[in-house]
């Protein structure tokens, strides 16, 4: 099973850590997301939302705006895989896969849409333009940093070094994400 949180429905599946698949509530991220050390809440400007942001060992970074949308990156600060307006999504190198279960009483099936050109550049400038207003509050100094777990107090620099990263990149897709084959 590859690492990873995922959030769905409002809901966050950890698979890192000791409690994987077990179903939180948004507000218990802080604690069970021990797969990103270290992590921070950030109050944002003119929003009740907070926005958690971490990093995983490799220096892979995750930020979740709010329970309907979160984007990790890679360590150069390219998309590997998202979770918008209820889809999840994954890098194909090239394009993202939206992907959307479907369940019956019978079986699950995960389907599957490959975006268009047209699709994937509004979904990167979205998400681009998220990022921009997150680095902007803290260079601003209009973002507060809640907490950070465990305690660091290079967190604000690393965040912000890993927006620049987001920002900066010619291509903003990771390497084709890695599946299970049977």
């Amino acid at each position: 099973m590859n690492p990873t949180i995922e959030l769905t429905r409002g809901k966050i599946f950890d698979r890192e850590s000791t409690m994987a698949r077990i179903e939180t509530d948004r507000e218990d991220l802080m604690r069970e997301a021990t797969g990103l050390r270290p992590r921070g809440e950030l109050r944002m400007p003119h929003s009740d939302t907070p926005v958690i942001a971490g990093f995983r060992s490799d220096d892979r970074c995750s930020l979740y705006f709010d329970a309907d949308r979160c984007y990790h990156f890679d360590a150069d600060g390219r998309l590997r895989r998202a979770f918008v307006d209820g889809h999840l999504y994954r890098t194909q190198g090239t394009t993202l896969a939206r992907l959307n279960r479907e369940r019956s009483a019978e079986q699950t099936t995960l389907l599957r849409h490959d975006l268009t050109d047209d699709e994937l550049t509004l979904f990167v400038d979205t998400m681009r333009e998220r990022v921009r207003q997150l680095l902007e509050a803290f260079e601003n100094r209009t973002a507060a940093v809640v907490q950070v777990v465990p305690a660091d107090a290079t967190f604000p620099i690393r965040l912000q070094t890993a927006l620049h990263r987001v920002l900066a990149t010619d291509a903003p897709l990771a390497a084709p994400y890695p599946t299970r084959r049977r």
